[in-house]
C-alpha cells in the first residue's frame, strides 16, 4: 500500500520533463501594474491555475480601478455600476451574500441561476433550439443516403459484371472496383471533412463569425442536398456529396463553440452535450426518410430519400437570423459594446451581463498574451513536444480513433445493404434500419446523467465489450440459415432475429458511451491555450477515420463476408477497451487546474496503477476479499468542480 501511495500525483516530481511549477498569483495594490500587465511574469507557470479564475488574486481596489478603466475604454460607464457588481461576482461566485453592493434583486437572479438553472432567457433557447436543429441537419446528411445505396446503385450503374444476385443486371466494372466506388460515394463528405472542411472552420469563423459561419455551411448542404437528388451519374454524385462535406466540416466545429460561448456556464456542458444528442436524433430522421420514400418507384425514392435533407438547414438559415453574434467573438474582435448587447440579449439583467462579459474580456486578453508570437503551426508542435499536451492528445486520438473503429458508422451509413444481405426484403430493410437510428437517439439520453456521474472512462470500460459482442454476436448470425439457391430473401426468422437483435442492442451500449463521450472528453482534455488546435486534431482525427470505415466496408465485406467484417470491428473493440483502460484518465468533473494534475502524471505511473486498482477489484468483488481502499491516484481527484 506503501507503494500505491508513492504513486500519487503529489510525488510525481520527477516527470519534470517541460512540466511547469505552480506558483501563488500575487494581490495587486494601487500602484502596482494590472493584473494582466502582470501576465508575462507568469507566462512559464501553470497557465491553466491563472486562467482557473484570472480575477483571484486581484484585491478589491485593483478590481474597481481595472473595471473603470475597461468602461472608459470602451464607451461603458452608463454601465459601470452593473460592470462593478459583476466583477465582485465573477472574482468571488460562492460568496456572492458577502457582496454588500448587490440589491436583494441581484442576488435573487444570481441565485436562481443555480437553483433554477434551466430558468433562462427566450432568446437562448431560440439559440439553442438553432443549434439542436443545426445538429440534426449533420444526423441526417450522414444517414439519409442509407437507405438510398441500394437503390441508386443499378441507376448510377456502379454494380459488378457478376453480381451475387442472378436476378440484378450486370454492370461494367469488376466487383472490387464497384465496391470501391460504393465506399467512395458513401465517404465523400468524410473525406472532404478531412482533407478541406476542418480546414476552413478558423476562415469563416474569422471573417464571418459564428452565425456567418453556420448560416453559410447551411446554405452549402442545402445545395448539396439538391444536387444530389437530381445527380445523374456516380461522378455527379460523388461530387454533390464532397460539397456536402464543406458544409458538415466548419458546422460541425462552430455550432458547439457557438453554443458554449452563449450559455451560463451552470447548463453549458449539457449545452454541449446537445450537440450529440440532436445529431443522434438527425441520424433517426435519415432513417424515417428511407421509409417514408421507401415505397415508391425506384427511380424516384432515392431522389427525394437524398433530397428531402434540404429541408432541415433552410430552417437553420431563417433561425439563424434572429440569434444573437456570439459574445466571445465579438470580444475576440474588440467589439465590446455590441458583445455587452448580445450578452444582454441571453441573460435576464445587466449585472449577469456584466459579469460574463468582463471576466470573458480578461480571459480573452489572457490567450492573447499567452500565444503571443505563436502560430498555428507551433501550437501543433506543442501537443507532441509537451508532456502534459501529448497525453491529452494521445488519449483524444484513442477515442476520437474509437468513435469510428467501434463500427458504430458501418450501421449508419450501411445499416439497409445489411439487412437487405442478412435476408429482409427492401421495405423490411427500410424499416429496421430506421430502428437502428431511433435507438441510437433514445439511448443518447441517458448519457445526461452518466457523463458527469459514472464518469467517462467508465462508460467506455463498461461498454465497450458489450459491443464487442454485438459485432460478434451480428456477424456470426449470417452462418445461420443461409437464404435459398438463386434468392437474398431467408425464410428463418431465426437468422433476421438474430442480426437485428446484435444491430440493436449494439445502439443501445454505443449511444451512451461512445457516442457522447469523445467529444466531451476531447474538449476538456486540453489546455486553454492550445484548446483549439487540440481539438482541430481531434476533429480530423475523427473525419479521417470515417472516411476511411465508409469507403472499405464493401471491400471488407466482399472479401471477409459478413462474419469476418463485423468481426473485424469488433476485435476493435476489445484493442480499444486495453488502450482507454491503460492511456485514457478520468476527467469527470474536474478544474482546470486539477486537469492538469491528471495529464502530467506520467503514462507509465498512469498504468501501473490501473494494473494495481484492476487486481483490487478483482481481489474485493470476485474473490470476496476485505481489502482496505486503494489510495486515490490523482491528488484532489475527491474535489468536485462547484462551479
Amino acid at each position: 500500500m506503501a507503494t500505491a501511495e508513492k504513486d500519487n500525483i503529489s510525488s510525481s516530481s520527477s516527470d519534470k520533463e517541460k512540466t511547469e511549477e505552480v506558483h501563488e498569483y500575487p494581490t495587486k495594490t494601487a500602484d502596482q501594474p494590472s493584473h494582466l500587465d502582470k501576465l508575462d511574469t507568469y507566462a512559464t507557470t501553470n497557465l491553466n491555475a491563472i486562467f482557473e479564475n484570472p480575477l483571484a488574486g486581484l484585491s478589491r481596489e485593483a478590481l474597481m480601478e481595472d473595471v473603470e478603466e475597461f468602461c472608459r475604454k470602451f464607451d461603458l460607464m452608463d454601465q459601470i455600476d452593473a460592470f462593478r457588481k459583476g466583477a465582485l461576482v465573477a472574482q468571488n461566485p460562492s460568496q456572492i451574500r458577502n457582496i454588500t453592493e448587490l440589491s436583494p434583486e441581484d442576488l435573487n437572479v444570481l441565485e436562481r441561476e443555480k437553483t433554477h438553472k434551466w430558468s433562462q432567457p427566450w432568446r437562448l433557447y431560440w439559440l439553442v433550439a438553432m443549434c439542436s436543429l443545426a445538429a440534426a441537419v449533420q444526423g441526417m446528411d450522414e444517414t439519409a443516403n442509407n437507405g438510398a445505396v441500394p437503390i441508386y446503385q443499378p441507376y448510377l450503374n456502379i454494380q459488378s459484371q457478376t453480381p451475387s444476385d442472378p436476378t440484378e443486371p450486370r454492370g461494367r466494372f469488376t466487383q472490387k472496383k464497384a465496391d470501391l466506388l460504393i465506399g467512395l460515394v458513401v465517404g465523400a463528405p468524410y473525406l472532404s471533412c478531412a482533407v478541406l472542411g476542418c480546414w476552413l472552420t478558423e476562415p469563416l469563423n474569422r471573417y464571418f463569425a459564428r452565425r456567418g459561419a453556420i448560416f453559410i455551411t447551411c446554405g452549402i448542404a442545402a445545395v448539396a442536398s439538391i444536387w444530389e437528388g437530381v445527380a445523374n451519374s456516380w461522378v455527379n454524385l460523388f461530387l454533390a456529396r464532397f460539397v456536402l462535406g464543406l458544409g458538415i466540416g466548419p458546422k460541425s466545429s462552430t455550432v458547439p463553440v457557438y453554443s458554449a460561448e452563449c450559455a451560463p456556464a451552470p447548463i453549458r456542458g449539457a449545452l454541449v452535450m446537445q450537440w450529440q444528442v440532436w445529431t443522434a436524433f438527425g441520424i433517426m430522421l435519415g432513417n424515417i426518410m428511407g421509409v417514408a420514400f421507401g415505397g415508391l418507384e425506384d427511380k424516384i425514392s432515392w431522389r427525394l430519400m437524398l433530397g428531402s435533407t434540404v429541408v432541415l438547414p433552410l430552417i437553420v438559415m431563417a433561425q439563424v437570423f434572429f440569434c444573437p453574434e456570439s459574445p466571445r467573438w465579438l470580444i475576440e474582435h474588440n467589439k465590446i459594446k455590441k458583445a455587452f448587447k448580445s450578452y444582454r440579449v441571453i441573460r435576464f439583467t445587466d449585472v449577469q451581463a456584466a459579469r460574463d462579459l468582463y471576466y470573458s474580456y480578461v480571459g480573452v486578453q489572457l490567450e492573447r498574451e499567452v500565444n503571443k508570437g505563436k502560430n498555428l503551426f507551433t501550437m501543433f508542435i506543442e501537443l507532441f513536444t509537451i508532456p502534459r499536451n501529448r497525453r491529452a492528445t494521445w488519449a483524444t486520438w484513442i477515442i476520437m480513433f474509437g468513435q469510428q473503429f467501434c463500427g458504430v458508422n458501418v450501421i449508419a451509413y450501411y445499416a439497409t445493404n445489411i439487412f437487405l444481405n442478412g435476408g429482409y426484403s427492401m421495405n423490411s430493410a427500410l424499416l429496421a434500419a430506421m430502428g437502428t437510428g431511433i435507438l441510437n437517439w433514445v439511448f443518447a439520453l441517458p448519457a445526461f446523467f452518466t457523463i458527469d456521474t459514472f464518469g467517462r472512462r467508465n462508460l467506455l470500460l463498461v461498454t465497450f465489450p458489450f459491443l464487442a459482442i454485438c459485432l460478434f454476436w451480428t456477424g456470426f448470425s449470417f452462418w445461420l440459415d443461409p437464404p435459398p439457391a438463386g434468392t437474398q430473401v431467408s425464410k428463418s426468422n431465426r437468422r433476421l432475429g438474430m442480426i437485428t437483435t446484435g444491430m440493436y442492442l449494439f445502439e443501445c451500449f454505443y449511444s451512451p458511451g461512445m457516442g457522447p463521450v469523445p467529444f466531451s472528453y476531447s474538449a476538456e482534455a486540453f489546455p486553454l491555450h492550445v484548446r483549439e488546435v487540440g481539438m482541430s486534431w481531434a476533429t480530423a482525427t475523427t473525419w479521417c477515420f470515417n472516411f476511411i470505415l465508409a469507403l472499405t466496408w464493401p471491400l471488407l465485406l466482399s472479401a471477409f463476408k459478413p462474419q469476418g467484417a463485423f468481426g473485424w470491428y469488433g476485435a476493435w473493440c476489445l484493442i480499444l477497451w486495453v488502450l482507454v483502460f491503460l492511456f485514457m484518465p478520468e476527467t469527470k468533473a474536474l478544474t482546470l487546474e486539477e486537469l492538469d494534475q491528471v495529464f502530467g502524471a506520467p503514462t507509465w505511473k498512469h498504468t501501473r496503477y490501473q494494473f494495481k486498482n484492476l487486481n483490487w477489484h478483482v481481489q474485493t468483488v470476485f474473490l470476496r476479499k476485505k481489502l482496505p481502499p486503494l489510495p486515490p491516484f490523482y491528488q484532489g481527484a475527491e474535489r468536485l468542480n462547484e462551479a
